[in-house]
């Protein structure tokens, strides 16, 4: 699991305690929960840019996150490439 899917985890196991926690604070009649509305898409925008379901948002934003994930590694996965200039590199910062 990776950390922005943990994070995810943690902000929907918030939001739910705080849903159940709420109803019983209050002296109203527990109301079932349900999923907020759907964003509607801007005039001129491609009929695929909006989202059919609450599901399809959060598996594009898992997506989104996944591919920050793969960015993040980046320079990583540079480091083979930089090694051999690397000391070239520094010589020239050091002639600034």
């Amino acid at each position: 699991m990776t950390k922005t899917q943990r994070m995810l985890a943690a902000l929907a196991l918030a939001g739910a305690a705080a849903g159940l926690a709420a109803p019983a604070a209050s002296a109203a009649p527990v109301s079932p929960l349900t999923l907020p509305d759907l964003p509607a898409a801007a005039p001129g925008m491609p009929a695929g840019a909006q989202p059919t379901s609450v599901q399809e948002i959060g598996s594009q934003l898992s997506a989104g996150a996944n591919q920050l994930n793969a960015l993040m590694e980046l320079p990583n996965q540079l480091a083979p490439v930089i090694a051999p200039v690397q000391p070239l590199t520094d010589l020239a910062g050091g002639l600034e």
